[in-house]
């Protein structure tokens, strides 16, 4: 007897777990490094400089690289990667 594509859904005949969605969030403001860490731009830097030192601003330059308890979240975030 041949199950019908509908019959086999509820039956399990090729059942697959479902995909799981990005955070769209996520994906906009973190990047993968090769080696699987996870950086991202740093904080503090859109408004409000003049009450900063020369020396906050340089360094606040670019991207930083998470800590790793915070990137165990983000993992979650980004189920596949990058």
């Amino acid at each position: 007897m041949r199950l019908s594509k509908r019959t086999a859904a509820f039956t399990g005949a090729d059942a697959k777990m479902p995909k799981l969605k990005t955070k769209s969030g996520a994906k906009k403001r973190f990047k993968i490094t090769a080696t699987g860490k996870i950086k991202a731009g740093v904080a503090g830097k859109r408004h409000r400089l003049i009450s900063h030192s020369a020396k906050y601003i340089r360094q606040q330059r670019g991207t930083k690289v998470m800590d790793a308890s915070d990137a165990k979240i983000i993992r979650h975030f980004l189920p596949y990667g990058l």
